[in-house]
């Protein structure tokens, strides 16, 4: 592979961020000029205000998300996130999918790309605490999907106890957020399969598609 041999995935959620933000705004300030001068209207206007508060949350958020979410090298991968970012390198990743759950209906896909990792050690030592905390709150879903079909409570209860214990792993110790975030990838892992977790809104192009220039790019870095 190439040393400029780079690979930049551009995010589509941030489409629209700019409109969405300023039509937001409008009916915002619309809403709640009708409030003040307009009150014969004032459902209108709460309508209004309503649409026009909802429109300006999600158009900020799509701004501050990253332009570029994911870069693929020769190294390895990189994933950014409005908190922070996370490099794995390929030798680092043992396994490459998208992670699934049993359910009523039979095995039903998550909405991510799931890496396995040989060691999560590296991870802890690159990843911020910020980016760790926002983690932690965002992979709630993932750890409720971990145990909802089997109803292992008790299980989840265990875990949540040990999030706040220090880590020991791949002969390290870690404690506080980073050990937190270590019980994390740790329980996810076992359960399951991976240990990070890049969502599909990200991607420019079907999940299936990106997880095969994944491994296009892990079997070239094995070759050299």
């Amino acid at each position: 592979m190439a040393q400029d041999d780079i690979k930049l995935i551009h995010s589509i959620t941030k489409h629209n961020g700019i409109s969405c933000t300023l039509g937001g705004a409008v009916a915002l300030i619309v809403g709640l000029s009708i409030f003040l001068f307009y009150k014969a209207i004032f459902a209108v206007g709460m309508v209004l205000f309503i649409i026009g508060a909802i429109l300006l949350v999600i158009g900020i958020a799509k701004i501050i998300e990253p332009a570029i979410p994911v870069e693929l090298s020769e190294r390895g991968i990189v994933y950014r996130h409005r908190r922070g970012t996370i490099a794995v390198e390929w030798h680092n990743i043992q396994r490459i999918d998208i992670p699934r759950v049993h359910t009523a209906e039979g095995l039903t896909d998550l909405p991510y790309i799931g890496l396995k990792l040989k060691k999560i050690s590296p991870l802890l030592h690159l990843i911020s605490p910020r980016l760790a905390t926002g983690l932690l709150t965002e992979q709630r879903p993932l750890l409720i999907s971990s145990i909802e079909l089997d109803g292992e409570l008790l299980m989840l209860e265990s875990y949540l106890n040990s999030e706040f214990t220090p880590l020991e792993v791949d002969d390290e110790r870690f404690t506080g957020v980073m050990a937190m975030f270590g019980h994390r990838c740790r329980f996810l892992g076992e359960h399951l399969g991976y240990h990070v977790y890049i969502p599909w809104d990200c991607l420019d192009r079907d999940a299936k598609d990106f997880m095969q220039l994944l491994r296009k790019y892990q079997q070239q870095a094995a070759c050299e």
